[in-house]
């Protein structure tokens, strides 16, 4: 009778009779493999207000847009496109001589000389004389002695003729500093009408809404912009428009669509990004206030589409159904209700 052979090769088994045709073959069993167990800390049931946000698209823009006229003369130095005039510098030169840029909501309509009626105008002159560094005189909207006597130092040091007067045409107001965008006339021609043109130097973020989205945005809600460089910048909503308009459509733009037009400001360092730049903006679209939260990884998927979180108090742990309200996903948290306030809930800690 034939002997029987056995032989293991890697963990496997191999039966052989000798003469006897037959063979088993069995895989040696694996070692169990085990999941770590997931570290878990615990977050209170707080009470707080949740924003639902939605990303649409922006534009970078520059915020306002002024036009500066000249008074006559022939234009002899115009200022090159994209410069930005601040107070008492020149926006561009008449007859070979500057005119200055000062700052007030008012256009110059009148000479200011001794004699003048009192007026508006008067007070914001005084008040550019002063934040230009002269003193002397009370900032009023009385045109007196010390009002001139200011004008003819502030003249002298500007090389303009000193006569402790200024005739029309040779300052302009504007509200703030001019980023200049374009040159309405060249060097040679006559300034007696629009000289150049252009915006303030604040860059802004225009974004057209969908008038479904507008009636629940409102002017000071906060935004978080995405910059063309992926880097992330807060704003606060400045302005809603109350009247839709028509823009070209997204998808075709052969076509309109209406739109609610909304200025963005952003905070802090100013932001260097070309005009007309796209960027994308989360804005709130729905908002509930004082509702209690928990974070969002603290929920569990159930059976039937149902929530819930483990509560934790003193050691013991339970399973709690919860129903959800609005994720706000900027703040890490849910709307939630069915727990209690300042009950703590399991969450994993990374």
């Amino acid at each position: 009778m034939g002997r029987a052979v056995t032989t293991t090769l890697a963990g496997v088994v191999v039966l052989a009779a000798a003469g006897g045709g037959w063979a088993l073959l069995r895989e040696a069993p694996r070692p169990a493999t085990t999941v770590p167990p997931v570290a878990t800390g615990t977050a209170p049931v707080t009470r707080t207000d949740v924003a639902e946000r939605r990303q649409v698209n922006g534009t970078v823009t520059y915020d306002g847009s002024y036009t500066v006229n000249g008074a006559g003369g022939v234009v002899t130095r115009l200022p090159a496109i994209g410069a930005t005039i601040t107070r008492g510098h020149a926006l561009y030169e008449v007859n070979g001589r500057k005119v200055p840029l000062m700052y007030g909501a008012r256009p110059a309509w009148r000479e200011f000389t001794l004699g003048m009626t009192d007026g508006a105008d008067v007070l914001q002159l005084e008040r550019n004389l002063r934040a230009l560094g002269y003193t002397g005189f009370t900032v009023d909207r009385d045109f007196d002695l010390s009002t001139y006597y200011a004008i003819r130092r502030w003249q002298h040091d500007v090389h303009l003729p000193v006569t402790g007067a200024v005739p029309l045409g040779q300052v302009v107001f504007l509200p703030r500093p001019l980023r200049v965008t374009g040159q309405d006339v060249k060097a040679g021609d006559t300034a007696g009408g629009r000289v150049l043109h252009g915006t303030s130097a604040e860059p802004i973020v225009s974004v057209q809404l969908d008038p479904t989205m507008a009636p629940t945005v409102r002017r000071g809600d906060k935004v978080i912009v995405t910059l063309p460089d992926g880097r992330t910048r807060e704003g606060s909503v400045t302005r809603v428009g109350t009247v839709a308009v028509q823009v070209a459509g997204a998808q075709d733009p052969g076509q309109t669509q209406s739109a609610v037009p909304v200025t963005v400001r952003l905070r802090g360092k100013p932001v260097k990004a070309l005009d007309q730049a796209l960027v994308q903006v989360e804005i709130t679209v729905e908002r509930h206030r004082d509702v209690l939260t928990v974070p969002i990884v603290a929920l569990l998927a159930q059976p039937g589409g149902r929530t819930a979180v483990v509560t934790v108090q003193g050691g013991r742990r339970q399973k709690v159904l919860v129903e959800t309200g609005l994720f706000d996903e900027a703040a890490g948290v849910v709307e939630v209700t069915g727990v209690d306030e300042g009950a703590q809930v399991e969450v994993p800690v990374e």
